[in-house]
């Protein structure tokens, strides 16, 4: 018997796509496995994340003087700031991440990054910089890049980047734990009644992997692409093909671990109640307490998809950058 023993899988969810409230209502795998487990990890987190990426500091430096800035899913606020000439409020869903934010200085608050609390307009430009992929349903995605875009002024720009499925260092994919039951909404297609058999693996009973957290890693940049006409329009199978699949080739479900000192982790005893509670657990080889992040990782032409059938705004950039995509959005209405 194992600490994850008497942990309950999560049920399909019945398919809400139609309500707005159901947009809007977290799922449970994002509230145990991104919420609570960013809460669990934050001062750790933060202590790793203080390289800019180049692009985004290019985004930024970029912007007219006296910008309002809003970096929906801050973190540690490691944006916030950046341009002196620019002002800068951020949100993000960790309490915990948001008073580092404050203890540093910024302006900002705890939200929800599918219901933003600005008013329409609001702002000069938006950034979502590793956030949409740890939205575990497609309309949440889509839902969280409508509110960036109803947020800015007519003009504005939007900057969204994710984790890219297509790894520069495809051995990182090994390493992560790959989720195979649909449990959500998208996953059960309109018209398309079927539900796939149950995973193998519940998801308290998943298998430890290995460490991830790249995102400050350095990587080479392939450069900005023009965007295809195609990848524009949205065709019949879009949806089946970025749901991830039992094969390794189409997956883009995964548990993404973080390794949580020992050292770092008995600071609050939180650890010690995650790992009671079957949201982490100890690797004593490591010294340190595992939690596993939930990621759904963007394919080639995803975001634009997402994007399309959106009214009000445009692409101006697309590129992939250190195993990120990347797009930026002008609002046109």
């Amino acid at each position: 018997m194992n600490e994850f023993d008497d942990e309950k899988p999560l049920s399909p969810i019945p398919n809400l796509r139609c309500s707005s409230s159901s947009v809007q209502s977290t799922p449970e795998i994002e509230k145990k496995y991104v919420h609570r487990v960013y809460d669990a990890i934050a001062p750790h987190f933060s202590a790793t994340r203080f390289a800019k990426w180049p692009k985004v500091a290019t985004f930024l430096n970029s912007l007219p003087l006296g910008s309002l800035v809003l970096d929906a899913g801050c973190g540690n606020g490691k944006y916030l700031g950046l341009n002196p000439n620019c002002f800068f409020i951020g949100c993000d869903i960790s309490a915990p991440l948001i008073g580092i934010c404050a203890d540093r200085g910024h302006e900002v608050l705890v939200a929800d990054a599918v219901i933003l609390p600005y008013r329409t307009g609001y702002g000069d430009a938006a950034i979502s910089i590793a956030v949409l992929h740890h939205l575990s349903t497609e309309s949440r995605r889509k839902k969280a890049i409508d509110e960036l875009i109803r947020v800015v002024k007519k003009g504005g720009l939007v900057l969204i980047t994710v984790w890219a499925v297509e790894q520069e260092d495809r051995s990182l994919l090994n390493k992560w734990t790959p989720l195979t039951h649909k449990y959500f909404e998208e996953w059960i297609g309109p018209g398309s009644p079927r539900v796939r058999s149950p995973s193998p693996f519940t998801l308290g009973s998943i298998p430890e992997g290995d460490v991830g957290g790249f995102e400050d890693q350095p990587q080479d940049l392939r450069g900005s692409v023009e965007v295809p006409e195609e990848t524009m329009e949205l065709n019949s199978h879009s949806e089946e093909s970025t749901m991830g699949a039992d094969n390794g080739e189409n997956q883009q479900e995964y548990f993404v671990p973080w390794h949580l000192p020992y050292h770092r982790a008995e600071v609050s005893g939180a650890s010690s109640s995650a790992v009671a509670n079957g949201l982490a657990k100890k690797d004593d080889k490591k010294a340190a307490v595992v939690y596993n992040r939930y990621y759904h990782v963007f394919s080639e032409g995803e975001l634009e998809r997402l994007v399309s059938g959106m009214e009000g705004a445009v692409i101006v950039d697309r590129f992939y950058d250190k195993s990120n995509w990347c797009i930026i959005l002008q609002k046109t209405l």
